[in-house]
C-alpha cells in the first residue's frame, strides 16, 4: 500500500495505475476508520481494479462551534485497517497540502437541496462537503466512488452534483453497517456515554416503527411521523432535531409513503448529534 501526503505525490503514484489501464475506485474519508468505512472500500475492490481511500478531515464542511479540533483521529490505525484492507493507495494531506492558496476562494453551490434537512441547521456543511469531493475527483480522476447511506443527503447531493457538472464518475451508495443492537456506526459514535450509547439505539428503533408501520399498511407520513416522533420519545437522552420522509432522488418531503420513499432523521443523544435513514421497503 503506498501512502501520497500532498497533490504532487499522489499524482506520481497514480499514474502506474492508469498507465496499466485499472479502473480507480476512490473511498473519500475523513478517518477514525470503522468497519462501516471499510465495507465501502470492500465495495470499491468488488467494482474496480485499484482502490484509493482519502483521509483528509475537510475544515470547509464544520460549522462554528462544531467538533472540527475535536474531531476523532488515527492516521497510524486507519492505515493499518486499510494495509489489511487490500487498499492499493491513501491519501492523507494537511489542509496546507490539500488547500496551498487557503481556503478556496471558487467553492461549489451545492442547490436547493442543501438546504432541507442537515442543511437547515448546517447552512455551509455541504458547500464544504462538495467543494473537497470535486477537488479530491479532480485530483484522483476515479472511475467510480463509494459513499455510504447514512449520509444520505451527502451521497444524494454528489450524485446530483456529479450528474449536473458531468464529471463522469459513477457514485456508488453503499449500504449502512451496524452494531449488534442496530446503531450505525459512526465515528462520532466515541463521544457518547455509556447511558448515551444504550439509549442511542432509539434512532434505529423509531426508523424501524416506522417500517413496521408501513408494512402494516400506513401511507400518510403524517401518521408515519407520528409514530417515529412516539418512539423517539422513549428514550430521554434523545432529542429529535428532524424526522422527515422523502423522494429518494429529489429530497423533498411527501405526503403519501411509497417503497423507496426514505425516512431520515437527526437527533443529539446528550451532546453529540446522530443521523441515520431508512429505505421503506414492502
Amino acid at each position: 500500500m503506498k501512502l501520497a501526503r500532498d497533490p504532487q505525490g499522489l499524482t506520481g503514484l497514480l499514474g502506474g495505475a492508469r498507465g496499466e489501464g485499472l479502473s480507480i475506485g476512490l473511498v473519500p474519508t475523513m478517518g477514525f476508520l470503522h468497519e462501516g468505512h471499510l465495507s465501502l472500500v470492500d465495495l470499491a475492490r468488488r467494482r474496480s481494479d485499484f482502490v484509493a481511500v482519502s483521509i483528509f478531515v475537510n475544515p470547509l464542511q464544520f460549522g462554528p462551534g462544531e467538533d472540527l479540533d475535536h474531531y476523532p483521529r488515527d492516521l497510524e490505525r486507519d492505515l493499518a485497517l486499510l494495509e489489511d484492507r487490500g487498499v492499493d493507495l491513501v491519501f492523507s494531506p494537511s489542509v496546507d497540502a490539500m488547500y496551498p492558496l487557503g481556503p478556496p476562494q471558487v467553492t461549489v453551490d451545492p442547490g436547493p437541496m442543501a438546504r432541507r434537512l442537515c442543511g437547515q441547521f448546517r447552512p455551509d456543511h455541504f458547500r464544504g462537503v462538495l467543494t473537497v469531493v470535486a477537488r479530491l475527483f479532480g485530483l484522483f480522476r476515479p472511475d467510480l466512488a463509494v459513499f455510504g447511506q447514512k449520509d444520505f443527503q451527502q451521497a444524494v447531493l454528489i450524485r446530483r452534483m456529479v450528474q449536473d457538472l458531468q464529471l463522469g464518475v459513477d457514485v456508488v451508495m453503499g449500504p449502512i453497517v451496524r452494531e449488534d443492537d442496530g446503531l450505525a456506526l459512526s465515528s462520532r459514535n466515541v463521544y457518547l456515554s455509556s447511558k448515551e450509547r444504550e439509549e442511542a439505539v432509539g434512532l434505529r428503533e423509531a426508523l424501524l416503527a416506522v417500517q413496521s408501520g408501513f408494512r402494516q399498511g400506513a401511507r400518510s407520513v403524517t401518521r408515519l411521523l407520528s409514530i417515529l416522533k412516539e418512539e423517539v420519545g422513549r428514550y430521554p437522552v434523545l432529542s429529535l432535531q428532524y424526522g422527515e420522509i422523502v423522494d429518494p432522488l429529489t429530497l423533498e418531503p411527501i405526503s403519501e409513503a411509497h417503497a423507496g420513499a426514505v425516512a431520515v432523521l437527526a437527533a443529539h443523544c446528550g451532546r453529540t448529534r446522530l443521523i441515520d435513514n431508512h429505505i421503506l421497503e414492502n
